[in-house]
């Protein structure tokens, strides 16, 4: 087993398919393949269920991935963490964002420039606009109390449970969210909605039902077991996160350490 196969692995999983993850990779479909079986001959099981459209982790599957999520995110952690140490990383670093991005992605690795980099100054500027981007990704969530929720669904199941409805923000996965519901021809009627995130924590945490929330309010109560999350299969959702800088910075390897972080921060977050 090395890395390679492990994000070859994941990536199969993560996008669906074979020939999905081929092209993220820039791979041809028999290279992923046969790096999967040799993973598989290696591990001694089956790790996926191969479908027509689409191919699901098996038991051992769903263990190995989400093991290997997290040697990579480590083993990207300690690539960032390495450069970061360099003596080169210095000088002044002005970062603006949102305030969702920030702390979704920015301020987690504020600390560990710092920490490292005793010749750099960080000014973190967040902004705000009618056009907020959305940091919510594919998080279903239920009550960690209710032990008949599935690890996935696919998306024609969402009414199967009363819907929390989360109405504040996040314009861009509503839009994704209600195109799938209409291409199913499905009809919604949430039990309970609310712009506050806390309120609706709460009476997800209850049992009252499930829905979506962002990634960022989510970690401790999944940590603690209070609430569960539920991959919705068939429920694609992404946003952009695009970093400028000047043209003419003379420190470019600042920024290039930098978006590095940010990368492995998203990949793991």
């Amino acid at each position: 087993m090395n890395l390679q196969q492990l994000t070859t692995f994941c990536t199969v999983l993560s996008e669906g398919s074979m020939t999905a993850a081929a092209e993220k990779l820039f791979l041809t479909q028999p290279a992923v393949s046969q790096q999967i079986r040799n993973l598989e001959e290696e591990m001694g099981v089956d790790l996926l269920v191969r479908g027509v459209r689409q191919v699901k982790p098996t038991l051992q599957g769903q263990i190995l991935f989400d093991y290997a999520k997290r040697i990579l995110h480590l083993t990207q952690q300690a690539q960032v963490a390495i450069q970061t140490m360099s003596q080169e990383v210095s000088g002044h670093l002005r970062v603006g964002t949102l305030n969702s991005i920030g702390l979704y992605l920015v301020s987690p690795i504020i600390g560990m420039f710092l920490k490292h980099n005793s010749k750099l100054q960080i000014k973190l500027v967040y902004g705000s606009g009618e056009k907020i981007i959305s940091d919510m990704r594919n998080n279903l969530v239920g009550s960690g109390r209710d032990t008949t929720l599935p690890t996935s669904i696919e998306m024609k199941y969402y009414n199967s449970k009363p819907i929390i409805a989360f109405t504040d923000r996040y314009p861009t996965f509503r839009s994704s969210l209600e195109r799938k519901i209409q291409e199913l021809k499905m009809e919604i009627n949430p039990v309970f909605e609310t712009d506050n995130v806390g309120t609706l924590k709460r009476v997800i945490e209850s049992g009252l039902g499930w829905g979506f929330l962002p990634a960022h309010a989510i970690k401790k109560q999944v940590r603690a077991g209070r609430m569960v999350q539920i991959q919705v299969d068939d429920l694609k959702y992404m946003t952009n996160v695009n970093l400028y800088f000047r043209k003419d910075a003379k420190n470019a390897e600042l920024y290039d350490t930098f978006y590095k972080a940010l990368q492995q921060q998203a990949l793991g977050g």
